[in-house]
């Protein structure tokens, strides 16, 4: 495979460590990028939640308004490598850029959609916000990574999680409120549609002039040892296809990668269908179905939060993430078998735990996967899981949404319980190699790049390691 470079790139010329600094700009940026993913997330769910308004304001069918949902995970899954190479060649501010902007073009392209029969325009206005997603859900490990130190990095990935789930949680609450079932007065209903997204439209505006001017590429110094050792390798060492090879090569990882997308899958689904679900056992609940879908993320987003803390103080990346699972199943089960009381009261319960478990999963998916395949791309690895949690979201919705139809709720959410079931099997599959915590604590230093071999043009992937200033080679 020909010779193999050595070098010990993390030990300036006098042996020491790279200096570090956290920027106080890192929480400008975290602000800004939370508030863009959660405008993005309330353009994916408005539809959703109101179903039954857009089916007869469109004259369409229920699968037609699911597919106004579905459409972020269909665009996402085709989009995610080319959006991650872009991220990895171009930098964090032009993708940055690129979804803030996507998703105010999508959100003015809806305000030309009020009207009955433009079903098709509001289509491919939602189809350039499921674009901006592509964007912006890759984002929060690699914003987190890239500004904030060790003891802080999966707290702000959490938060930048979070912004998502917000978005989610007042689209929810906001939709049913702002747009009242009224089929019997087109013209109201079209005057509260138009409000929703005129606003919309101007939220996303300024957070995008926002956006262009707080996001710069990194600090000025890097905030953490494992960013200094990336910082240290050349743009043109760097191959992206063969940190693609490195992610599938990593077993730890693919396991990761599908037990990720069944539970965050079993969220969009859970998410998508929630008010066809309330609106069979508790009929003219709109609101209300607003407003559990609202407790289930708010509920989610505390579950983030905690999560992030308890992994910055304990690094228990694993442990954290199978006990998680587990409880998710256990929420799952729950609310499954007590949708149908009548009590609309133990649904909010059973929706909030369900949502403290479910989603607060997300976060400490994207933080173990930063964990188990440092020094590859963060975004990548995101991108990955977000890509996963696409493909499993369309295929559960699609056949949740047919056991709903055809038989009842219960039989949607119990193939969502297998499924999960299955998830708890392939975490616990998993080996937990912390390698990111190890080079910030200083147990080893790692630098990667990826050299191309001339007679043989292919990619070798060379990681020089000091312990206690000795270089070894990593296997």
């Amino acid at each position: 495979m020909g010779s193999i470079t050595r070098r010990a790139a993390m030990l300036p010329a006098g042996g020491g460590r790279a200096e570090t600094r956290l920027s106080r700009r890192r929480l400008a940026v975290l602000a800004v990028f939370s508030c863009y993913s959660l405008v993005n997330a309330f353009q994916w769910i408005q539809y959703s939640i109101l179903s039954n308004v857009f089916v007869s304001f469109y004259r369409a069918s229920f699968a037609h308004v699911d597919w106004l949902s579905m459409v972020y995970m269909v665009a996402y899954v085709p989009l995610i490598l080319p959006a991650t190479w872009l991220l990895d060649a171009r930098g964090l501010r032009l993708t940055a850029l690129l979804g803030a902007g996507l998703n105010a073009l999508g959100a003015w392209l809806k305000c030309a959609s009020v009207a009955p029969g433009r079903y098709a325009v509001t289509m491919a206005a939602q189809g350039v916000c499921a674009v901006a997603q592509v964007f912006i859900l890759g984002l929060p490990s690699r914003v987190a990574a890239v500004w904030f130190g060790p003891a802080e990095v999966s707290t702000a990935c959490a938060v930048a999680v979070l912004g998502n789930q917000l978005g989610t949680a007042i689209g929810f609450l906001l939709p049913p409120v702002l747009v009242p079932n009224t089929p019997d007065d087109i013209d109201l209903m079209a005057h509260n549609i138009s409000i929703m997204f005129y606003g919309t439209a101007i939220v996303s505006t300024l957070l995008f002039l926002l956006t262009g001017v707080v996001f710069e590429e990194k600090p000025k110094y890097p905030p953490s040892h494992s960013q200094a050792v990336l910082q240290t390798v050349p743009p043109e060492d760097y191959s992206y296809k063969q940190s693609i090879i490195n992610l599938f090569k990593n077993i730890p990882f693919v396991l990761l990668l599908i037990s990720y997308g069944i539970m965050t899958g079993a969220f969009y689904s859970v998410s998508t269908l929630l008010n066809q679900m309330i609106i069979t056992h508790y009929e003219g609940e709109e609101v209300n179905a607003g407003r559990i879908g609202l407790t289930l993320v708010v509920a989610g987003m505390v579950g983030s939060i905690i999560c992030g803390l308890w992994l910055d103080y304990t690094k228990t990346y694993k442990q954290t993430t199978l006990i998680v699972y587990i409880l998710s199943f256990i929420g799952m089960v729950v609310f499954t078998f007590t949708l149908d009381l009548g009590y609309l009261i133990v649904v909010f319960v059973t929706g909030g735990v369900l949502g403290f478990f479910m989603t607060g999963y997300l976060p400490l998916g994207f933080e173990f996967a930063v964990e188990i395949t440092y020094p590859e791309s963060e975004g990548t690895s995101s991108g990955l899981l977000n890509a996963s949690a696409q493909i499993f979201g369309i295929i559960f919705t699609l056949v949740q949404g047919k056991l709903i139809t055809n038989y009842s709720p219960r039989a949607g959410n119990l193939f969502l319980c297998a499924w999960i079931f299955v998830g708890i099997i392939l975490t616990a599959l998993i080996k937990s190699d912390l390698r990111r915590h190890n080079v910030n604590s200083g147990i080893m230093n790692v630098d990667v790049k990826a050299v191309s071999h001339n007679t043989e043009n292919e990619m070798t992937t060379i990681m020089s390691i000091s312990y206690w200033h000795l270089t070894f080679l990593l296997p």
